[in-house]
């Protein structure tokens, strides 16, 4: 099942995405999307007739930096041994379509394609073996990044929580297998990165495992899970797509 988070003309609402293309429609959810059995009320809309919101807003973003060893070496280190987590603050996070806007602070800010997990179930000292059985589903993110400000402070917060720098969408897949996804982005069109969620240095279930053992999981907390080689800066003007294959695409304006 794909679950967005849309506006429609009466208000905000969960919804199942049924159908591809210009046929599809969202089926209203009642109430919210966690939990085995989903609700509807029966209400149903063109998607065209509505905007695509963050698919989530989370209590909590939690991300793994260096998850990949290409990306750890074109950032100048070795990948750590151990998950390295960060977290991003719930305000930096927006939807498809809009904006991701530049801080006048900073003139060096780049994007970050990546996977990212959803928590469906309150959780603590997760085994990888039952890591899925925690998780809601998968979206798509852009761990948007000021890098000068990370260069810097010496430490990631600053730079990675300015508000816009967190997003998600278009929607979470219920069903979609994290282990072996094709990943990409594009900047104005120009592949920027191209890899695999099999190239994950710790994979899905070794993250949240990891995160559980420090911290507990809420319902619709928001896991990145690291981002591939290629990453660079992005200026006005310009449009980031970030496709994960078998969810779909997201894309945010640059201004």
């Amino acid at each position: 099942m794909r679950i967005a988070r849309i506006a429609h003309q009466e208000g905000v609402a969960f919804a199942a995405v049924e159908g591809e293309g210009a046929d599809a429609v969202v089926a209203e959810i009642a109430e919210h999307p966690f939990g085995v059995e989903k609700n509807f009320t029966g209400r149903k809309w063109k998607l065209a007739d509505t905007r695509l919101l963050a698919p989530i807003l989370p209590t909590k973003i939690i991300c793994i930096g260096k998850n990949y060893a290409d990306h750890a070496a074109e950032m100048g280190g070795e990948a750590p041994a151990d998950p390295v987590i960060f977290m991003k603050p719930n305000t930096s996070v927006i939807g498809p379509n809009l904006p991701i806007k530049l801080p006048a602070s900073s003139n060096e800010v780049h994007f970050e394609g990546e996977l990212a997990a959803i928590v469906g179930t309150p959780c603590k000292n997760v085994s990888a073996s039952k890591a899925r059985d925690a998780l809601l589903g998968f979206t798509v993110a852009n761990d948007v990044t000021a890098r000068d400000h990370q260069k810097h402070d010496g430490q990631w917060t600053r730079a990675k929580g300015h508000d816009t720098f967190c997003p998600l969408g278009p929607w979470i897949d219920t069903a979609v297998d994290p282990a072996d996804l094709p990943i990409h982005t594009e900047v104005d069109g120009e592949r920027k990165q191209d890899s695999r969620t099999s190239l994950l240095i710790h994979d899905v279930g070794k993250v949240v495992e990891w995160i559980s053992t420090v911290m507990t999981l809420l319902p619709g907390d928001v896991i990145l899970t690291g981002t591939p080689a290629g990453v660079g800066p992005i200026t006005s003007g310009q449009s980031v797509s970030v496709t994960v294959e078998g969810i779909g695409t997201l894309t945010n304006p640059v201004q």
